[in-house]
């Protein structure tokens, strides 16, 4: 027995729903860079110390920003 066909508009919704946002893929680049900073500049503290801090808070800007746009698409 075969399957019903789909509607259209279900295959459109189908479709669009198996590609991630890559605004949720961006934690998994900043996310190693973090330790790397840490290694790689350990003779330059000065500048391992911004930086980390830098993409740190980057990294918390961005989490800040993907919380209030769901909470925003909730409360409309």
């Amino acid at each position: 027995m075969a399957p019903p066909p789909l509607d259209p508009s279900n295959q459109e919704f189908i479709r669009r729903k198996k590609s991630a946002p890559i605004k949720f893929l961006v934690p998994l680049i900043y996310a190693p860079v973090l330790p790397l900073i840490r290694l790689t500049l350990r003779h330059r503290p000065v500048l391992r110390d911004r930086l980390f801090t830098a993409v740190l808070a980057g990294a918390f800007a961005h989490g800040m920003y993907l919380v209030s746009d769901i909470y925003d698409a909730e409360s409309k």
